[in-house]
């Protein structure tokens, strides 16, 4: 783990599993990441845990003082479109407790789904719930180091409510573009979901059409994973760097463009510790810096 001041700093998703600040620092350091990504619950699960106080200011304290970005993801079963009354209340208590989590631990964002409308029900209606149960949860953040909220569009499976680039505008509408609204943009679910990144222009159009729907500023994370698929299959299956239909020009590109200026990539490819050390390494090489 290395102090950057880099224009993307380059890291991944690391296990926390016995200690955020024992388990998560030492596997950080070992990928060399720049840059890190937690989750502060069961991934698969509804229990929102308390943290260890004293792995927490410990986390908080080397994250700062080494100037890393840190960032936490939500769980995968949040949907604030789910035509199940128990399914949104459980969303609204997990993600308020990653928010909640998330500012004690100094992390600048976290990500969560952006979900499907279930049931058959029109678009229309889900994100009147989307509304209606997360916008109160952007208003209660009001201090200062709370995180940014990050939506994460999918491959665009089922019903989904934001796959494409423009999917993100209606969500946009109706969450009011609060201030403490972004984007957490994953290659692989926006290259399944239909927008073709390779060829000389690729990556470059989707981020324009992006920065076209939700304005300048609003794009701040990035997740960094190639796709076994072809574009359009509407299947998330990650693959490592330049090994996946996507290649490796496409992510040189993505460091070039200005929609992402300070903006960081996280890995979450295949290949476990050494997939991870590998993929880092050779973001940071497709960056031009050490």
């Amino acid at each position: 783990m290395t102090s950057t001041q880099s224009r993307n700093p380059v890291g991944g998703h690391v296990p926390v599993a016995g200690g955020l600040a024992k388990v998560g620092i030492g596997y950080a350091r070992e990928m060399g990441d720049e840059t890190i990504q937690v989750f502060v619950a069961n991934p698969r699960g509804w229990a929102t845990p308390a943290g260890n106080p004293r792995q927490d200011e410990e986390f908080r304290a080397t994250c700062a003082a080494e100037n890393i970005p840190v960032y936490v993801h939500a769980p995968y079963l949040i949907n604030f479109g789910s035509h199940t009354e128990a399914t949104v209340d459980l969303s609204v208590e997990s993600l308020r407790h990653s928010l909640r989590r998330a500012r004690v631990i100094g992390a600048l964002g976290v990500v969560v789904h952006t979900g499907s409308a279930t049931g058959g029900r029109p678009r229309a209606v889900a994100l009147a719930q989307v509304r209606e149960r997360m916008l109160p949860l952007l208003d209660e953040l009001t201090h200062d180091d709370d995180p940014y909220l990050l939506l994460e569009s999918t491959a665009g499976q089922g019903a989904s409510l934001c796959s494409r680039t423009w999917d993100f505008g209606p969500y946009f509408d109706a969450l009011d573009a609060h201030p403490k609204l972004g984007i957490c943009l994953d290659t692989c679910h926006i290259f399944a979901a239909g927008h073709d990144l390779t060829g000389p222009d690729g990556m470059a159009q989707t981020l324009d059409l992006l920065v076209d729907t939700v304005g300048e500023g609003r794009l701040r994370l990035i997740h960094a994973n190639d796709s076994q698929d072809v574009v359009g299959a509407h299947k998330d299956r990650h693959a490592n760097i330049g090994a996946g239909q996507i290649g490796e020009e496409p992510f040189r590109a993505l460091m070039r463009h200005p929609a992402t200026e300070g903006v960081p990539l996280i890995v979450e490819t295949p290949g476990g510790k050494e997939g991870h050390a590998t993929d880092v390494a050779l973001l940071k090489k497709l960056r031009g810096t050490p």
